[in-house]
Parts: C-alpha cells; structure tokens; sequence
C-alpha cells in the first residue's frame, strides 16, 4: 500500500512540476520545459530496467509507470497547445542525443583507464547497456507520439470534444504499445521477468487515467486560450504548425495584387528550387512561358482598367488548367508563366489547353485574345532556371514571329536559334 500511495505522490509531484513549467513557457521559454522533459530520460531509462516496487497489481517502475507515461501526456500537451513541429524538437533531440552517447562510448572503450585511488571503477559496459536501451526507447518514443497524435485526432472525428475519453483512450492505447515493445528490450537485456510486463501493463493503465484526469483539468482550469480545432491526418509533424502559418502569409504576400497568381521573385525562388530538384532526382520538369498577344492594342482601345479585367481573366484562365502540382506565375506586365513536373509533351499539351481557354474569351469590342507560348523541359544541357527560361523564351519568340496564337516546343528549337537570334526583349508583342 506504501509504494502505491508514494506512485501516486511521484506522479503528482512530476505533473505538477512540468505543467508549472509549461505554463509559464511564456516567460521564460519553451525550451526551459524541453529540457526537463529530457533531462530526467536517463533516470526513466535507469529505473526502468533495474528499480521494480511490488504493488497490487504486480511487479513495476516508476521509470515506466511515472516517468515515462508522464512524458507522453506531456508530449501530447505540448501538441494540443503549440504545434506538431514544437513536438518533434524534443523527440529528435533525445533520439539523436543517446544515438550519440552509444558512439561516444564505443570510442571510450578504447581508451585505456587509470585507476584512481579506492575501489571505483567505471563500469562501461553499464553505460552501453544504458545507452542501447535509451535509443531503443527513443525509437518507441518516435513511434508513440505519432501513434498517439494520429490517435488523437482519429478520436476528435469519432467522438467530438469529449476531451477526457480521447485522451485517456489515445494515452492508454500507446502505453500498451509501448508496453510491449521496451518490455522486449528489456528482456532481452536485463533479463526482466515476464511478471514485469503484467504489473507493468496494469500500472500504466492506471497512470493513464490518473494523468489524463489531470491534463483534462489543467487545460480547464490554467489554459485559458481554446484547444485547436481538429488537424486532419495528414499534418502530422509536418503542417499546420506556426512554421507553416508563416509559411502561408510568405505565401500571400508572394502574390501579384491584381491576378493573385505568384509573382515574379517568388517564380525565381521556386523556380531554381525545382530546377534543382529535377537534377538531384531526375525528375521531369517543364517551363511555359506565356506572353498575351497584342495586348498593348486592349489598353489603347478599351483603356487600363478594362485592360485589367482581361488580365485577370487570363490568369483564372490558366489557372484552373493547371494541376494540383503545377505552379503559374504573373512574371511581366502580360507576360505568365508555368512551372510543372510535366513531360514535354505533356507541357505542350497544357500549353495549348491554356491557348483554347483564353481563345474563348470575350474581350470585348470585338477583340479576340490569343496568347503565344513557349515551353521547355529540363534536359542535360540544362542545370539552371536561366537556362531552361532561356530556351522556352526562343520558343515563345519563334511562336509570335510565326504568326502568334500558336505554341512552340522543342521540334522549332533549332529554327528558332537560327533564324531569330535577337533578344527576348526584341520580340514582336
């Protein structure tokens, strides 16, 4: 009865400890909570696989039963209240951090030890054994918190808002898991009994519910801000984060004002991003470069603003032709332009799908809109953004000077290079 009420003193005292660091995370840092939450791994990792206390329910640790089942409340606090990429900071961090104290100790068993006076004696192999088991645990600690999260939010579309079943159901459900896979580790290293894994089990069940009580009160009663809406499965680790709400206003603010297309910095920026990625994985990538035909005689007959209009009507244009994958840019007055991981045949196709839509637009004032393209593909004489814009702008000036209205890939290349050598900026409108 004695180590039961103790466990509970432990765990009283832990999550009181963390969630007072957590709350005031504002103050003085997230990372102040980061830290504690690692500091005591090699603690949980010790105990677990050398401290048992008998209880009613059987054998167990409060490396496991306390420590650890504390951690992953925690972890899921931290995911309910920041974001999924605040929550692998600390997870990579521990992973990382034993993957380095098993290497460091395979090089301190090479060097020869002096022995200091009276009987201590490092013990090595203890060290090893420790830092194995702290990897292996990290590694189910990866795997837990994306367990649990997944869980977390499959729960919220099953069962709503009720907070206090889905994370007792999520915490208990990974800690069984959990329970299975160090269990293994630690049968096989230290030689724990299988009694160990039953009393284990059974006592982180209860500290599932014990910790999700308290959560479920602490968010009632010291957060004041509203949980997050549900996240799709998705964005695990990945979307909906503070990195990625910038991302998204960087987004925004990369648009060209009145088309809403990208503008012309971002089609450089992501433009050379592609380039290289095409070349590092081999994969297809195209340019079509889009240029309005006579697009100066529209303003002069029908005025800028109506001008406009016809611009931003080309742009949903090519917009709604494009793929889920493709990227379209405003990067001139009424010049666009088309980034796809498209073949080149295929690209040649989107690019006289975009002529026929725009060819089916009423300007008005009985003018009919065209536009020329040029297109272009990555190949192996090209290892840069300048370059492929280079060929697909030869090609958009051999489409005007064939006639407009027409688009032009790589079977007028060599034409094109022959007959037209000027410079793009010489080029009929």
């Amino acid at each position: 009865m004695a180590n039961g009420i103790l466990l509970l003193v432990e765990a009283l005292f832990y999550f009181g400890a963390m969630a007072l660091m957590f709350r005031l995370r504002r103050q003085i840092g997230i990372g102040v909570f980061m830290c504690a939450l690692g500091v005591m791994h090699f603690l949980e990792t010790y105990l677990a696989s050398v401290f048992y206390v008998a209880v009613p329910v059987g054998l167990l640790s409060p490396g496991s039963t306390v420590l650890f089942s504390g951690k992953l409340v925690m972890l899921l606090l931290l995911y309910i209240k920041e974001d999924a990429a605040t929550v692998r900071q600390p997870i990579y961090g521990l992973l990382l951090g034993n993957a380095l104290t098993v290497g460091l100790v395979l090089l301190l068993r090479m060097q020869h030890v002096s022995q200091l006076p009276g009987e201590n004696t490092p013990d090595i192999a203890f060290i090893d054994q420790m830092g194995w088991l702290m990897v292996w645990g990290t590694t189910l600690l990866f795997v837990d918190s994306i367990f649990i999260i997944l869980l977390y939010e499959k729960l919220g579309k099953m069962i709503g808002r009720a907070l206090l079943p889905r994370v007792m159901i999520s915490v208990g459900c990974v800690l069984t898991f959990d329970q299975v896979g160090f269990f293994t580790a630690l049968h096989f290293y230290a030689g724990a009994p299988v009694a160990v894994f039953f009393g284990g089990w059974a006592a982180k069940m209860c500290a599932a519910l014990f910790y999700s009580v308290l959560m479920v009160g602490y968010l009632k009663w010291f957060e004041a801000g509203p949980l997050s809406s549900m996240r799709g499965l998705t964005d695990i680790f990945d979307t909906l984060t503070y990195r990625e709400k910038y991302e998204a206003l960087v987004e925004h603010a990369g648009r060209d004002s009145l088309t809403g297309l990208l503008h012309r910095g971002r089609f450089e920026t992501l433009g050379e991003q592609a380039v290289a990625g095409s070349m590092r994985g081999g994969r297809t990538l195209s340019l079509l470069v889009i240029d309005v035909d006579h697009f100066k005689s529209i303003n002069d007959r029908l005025g800028h603003s109506e001008g406009d209009r016809v611009l931003k009507s080309i742009a949903s244009a090519i917009a709604e032709a494009l793929g889920t994958d493709d990227r379209a840019f405003r990067i001139g007055g009424e010049e666009f332009a088309v980034l796809c991981p498209l073949p080149h045949p295929v690209a040649r196709l989107l690019g006289e799908n975009i002529r026929q839509r725009i060819g089916a637009f009423d300007a008005g004032d009985g003018i009919a809109l065209s536009v020329s393209v040029g297109v272009a593909s990555m190949n192996g004489g090209i290892s840069s953004l300048a370059q492929l814009f280079a060929v697909a702008d030869r090609r958009l000036y051999a489409a005007k000077s064939d006639g407009r209205n027409r688009v032009v890939g790589d079977r007028g290349q060599d034409a094109a290079e022959a007959i037209f050598p000027q410079a793009a900026g010489d080029r009929p409108a």
